[in-house]
């Protein structure tokens, strides 16, 4: 019972939490929250995609599509959200570096007024390198997936 306990504290984070987990802020913090955290294992992050996200002004101004690359970002900002918070206080002075993208492929595109659901599962973890497969959803359907790696290390 303990576990379902501690699975609880880290299982959300709101936009508070994350912004004290990630180095990242406006305009490059890509989610809102996180909803589900399961140590280092898994994590859902959400962002719902308003026509005031500055990517929209050239991206495209006739018909705004969320750019691929930052859907791949959101992905890493769960991973690294998830990494971080399992730390507790051994993450004070560390940063998640993204490392490398693979198999990555955009499937559908994501426009203003969606709520994009990024989830993240560990593949493999060796010492301070960590690998997710990570999927966007939207409504269910599948609009973007990648494999990606990080590293825990010192901050600058």
């Amino acid at each position: 019972m303990a576990d379902n306990g501690e699975k609880r504290a880290l299982g959300t984070a709101d936009i508070v939490r994350i912004m004290q987990l990630l180095p990242h802020r406006y305009p490059f913090l890509m989610i809102d929250r996180i909803v589900d955290m399961d140590r280092d294992v898994s994590a859902v992050g959400i962002k719902n995609v308003t026509i005031n996200e500055p990517y929209f002004a050239g991206h495209f101004p006739d018909f705004p599509v969320m750019p691929g690359v930052l859907m791949v970002e959101a992905m890493a900002q769960t991973a690294g959200g998830l990494v971080i918070s399992h730390r507790g206080e051994e993450h004070h002075g560390k940063r998640v570096y993204f490392m490398t993208i693979d198999k990555a492929r955009f499937r559908r595109p994501v426009v203003p007024g969606d709520t994009v659901r990024f989830s993240v599962d560990l593949i493999r973890k060796r010492g301070n390198v960590w690998k997710y497969k990570g999927e966007a959803r939207v409504e269910g359907r599948l609009v973007a997936e990648a494999e990606i790696s990080a590293m825990l290390a010192d901050a600058p």
